[in-house]
């Protein structure tokens, strides 16, 4: 026996690399688990910071009452009327100068919020104070995300839901406006509730959400939370604010780090003390029997089982596996010549299947054409078994000089039992035929024939015809076989479906149908077994009767050996590499006629 070419690695570098499998998966869950734990935490603890956050920014929108209103419905029809420039942020003082000062010019001696309420000034000044209220708000939003560290703060109203409008925008587009940048005011986008789920929750409900919907786009990686905004009992909002977790990460990345290092210093002294006792206390016990059945493999000494038995001391499952090597070797002897007997009489059932293999072929005609000086028809078969010997048969012989028989059948079950029922009835159904009579009563004496003596309970399905050559004119009987395929010249092959009779040998006394029918010059006949239309893909799916009559019409005026040839080519392009289960035989008869028939009527079944 060759060694294995291979490098042979030790049981000792085996464990090693388990141990240090397994350190590493109890590293990698228990940082799993660390991270999951401290990621929960922070989570209930940023909700309750964003909770009191947006709380806060609430409350200073609910002071300020109907005069945010005003100005948030301003700014919802006139957003585009106003102007705020890309560096307004925390300068909301001057954009207050500048509507003080437009206030004194238009209302002297007046003020704002007391003499003159928003709805009363004209819409330039409405919009100089939205601009002042806005900036206003834009600078305190801003302030509270740099005072809590957070990713954004921002005010947004659902406009037609889920379309939302952003009146305090965290990250607003900017645009070119007379040589100054602008703010682009008036963003509005769909919020998919689906998505943002706690935002749509703390709008209908009107109370702060159970929950913060979670992001992660390219702003970040976020927790948003949401507190609704309620002035003179009418909801007018949402405060929304953004905490980024980018940094709470890598603190509990860097905290799953150092467990993890402490955890892989003591796997690693464990795994070392463990190493050292495995292999102290069996792992050299186990090599010491290793090198033992290595010389027996090379030498064949059956002395050695001794020396293999008596190497071990213990009462373990080694010791065990020792014994049983020792008995092994010494009945390894005896196996040996059984195994040479088996080989021997495998090969002669080989061989004498092989026999019955050829036996069985030339039982069959397969000379064609088998008649060449009979210029009336044309004939072609043939017959693949699914094992080494088949149940199937087909056959076709002069009956005299003026009639011909074909035959197609199909043996119930497979293998040696069917092959030898299909020899009888090959021979009973031909010997039967040729002393002359219909097809019914030739199968109804056959059908008795076989029927004695059937312990074995086989039956053979049969489609039996007798053609007149000079005039088309046939007899046909079908017991329990497949229905043919007929084409008349220049038509198209179609099934001829009628009643069957019982298979063969099922019981003793039956009377078979028989029908005639008539052959045109150019008609052809086109019969086969279950195997055709049963073959069977890697889908369990069957080639049928559909693809049978499609692979006859692909080329239908095709000869009838070409015709076959097309149709056992469609079924191994169906079943692909799906093995074959049962026989498949097929037959192909085209008449030609002796010439005088040209005005024939058209014919019926076959």
């Amino acid at each position: 026996m060759k060694n294995n070419p291979s490098k042979k690695v030790s049981l000792i570098t085996k464990f090693i690399a388990m141990f240090a499998i397994f350190g590493v998966v109890a590293m990698l869950v228990s940082g799993i688990l660390t991270y999951v734990i401290q990621t929960n935490l922070y989570h209930r603890e940023c909700e309750t910071t964003l909770k009191n956050i947006t709380d806060q920014l609430n409350d200073l929108i609910v002071d300020e009452g109907e005069d945010f209103v005003d100005v948030l419905h301003y700014y919802d029809k006139h957003y585009d009327k106003m102007h705020i420039t890309a560096d307004s942020d925390g300068r909301y003082q001057s954009y207050f100068q500048a509507f003080q000062k437009r206030f004194a010019e238009r209302y002297p001696n007046k003020t704002y919020g007391v003499d003159i309420h928003f709805s009363e000034m004209d819409e330039e000044l409405q919009a100089a104070y939205a601009e002042y209220r806005l900036v206003y708000w834009r600078t305190v939003f801003g302030q509270a995300t740099d005072s809590f560290d957070l990713a954004y703060t921002y005010f947004i109203y659902p406009d037609s839901e889920p379309n939302v409008v952003y009146f305090i925008d965290p990250i607003p587009e900017t645009q070119e406006v007379n040589g100054e940048e602008e703010f682009v005011l008036g963003f509005s986008g769909a919020e998919d509730p689906g998505k943002y789920k706690m935002m749509w929750e703390a709008w209908h409900s009107g109370k702060n959400p159970s929950g913060f919907d979670v992001f992660d786009n390219e702003y970040g990686f976020t927790y948003a939370y949401y507190s609704p905004v309620w002035i003179n009992n009418n909801e007018v909002g949402l405060v929304c604010a953004d905490i980024s977790v980018k940094k709470v990460n890598n603190t509990i990345i860097k905290n799953v780090l150092y467990q993890s290092a402490g955890l892989a210093a003591v796997l690693l002294v464990s795994i070392l003390i463990m190493v050292s006792l495995l292999r102290k206390i069996f792992l050299y016990r186990i090599v010491n029997l290793e090198k033992n059945i290595v010389r027996y493999a090379e030498s064949k000494d059956e002395s050695l089982a001794g020396v293999i038995r008596d190497s071990e001391q213990g009462n373990d499952e080694i010791k065990s596996l020792s014994d049983q090597f020792a008995n092994m070797i010494t009945e390894l002897k005896e196996y040996m010549e059984n195994l040479r007997h088996v080989t021997m009489e495998k090969e002669r059932i080989s061989t004498e299947l092989s026999v019955a293999t050829q036996i069985q072929a030339d039982m069959l005609p397969r000379i064609f054409p088998p008649f060449p000086e009979r210029k009336e028809f044309d004939l072609y078969a043939t017959m693949d078994p699914a094992k080494e010997v088949g149940g199937d048969f087909y056959d076709f012989f002069m009956v005299d000089d003026d009639h011909i028989a074909l035959v197609v059948a199909d043996v119930s079950g497979k293998g040696v039992p069917a092959a030898l029922f299909m020899v009888i009835a090959k021979t009973l159904i031909k010997n039967r035929t040729l002393m002359g009579g219909s097809p019914a009563e030739i199968l109804t004496d056959v059908n008795n024939q076989l029927c004695e003596g059937n312990e074995a309970e086989l039956f053979v399905t049969v489609w039996l015809a007798i053609v007149q050559l000079s005039t088309g004119k046939g007899m046909a009987a079908n017991a329990g076989h497949e229905h043919p395929a007929l084409r008349h010249k220049d038509g198209s092959f179609e099934l001829i479906t009628y009643r069957h009779s019982p298979a063969v040998a099922t019981m003793e006394g039956i009377r078979f149908r028989e029908h005639e029918f008539q052959l045109l010059p150019g008609d052809t006949v086109y019969e086969y077994t279950d195997g055709v239309s049963e073959a069977t893909d890697a889908n369990d799916e069957l080639f049928g009767n559909d693809r049978l009559i499609a692979a006859l019409n692909k080329e239908p005026d095709a000869g009838v050996e070409a015709l076959l040839k097309n149709v056992r080519m469609e079924i191994d392009r169906f079943v692909k590499d799906a093995p074959q289960f049962d026989d498949i035989t097929m037959l192909g008869f085209q008449f030609y006629g002796a010439g005088a028939d040209d005005n024939a009527e058209d014919g019926g079944t076959a």
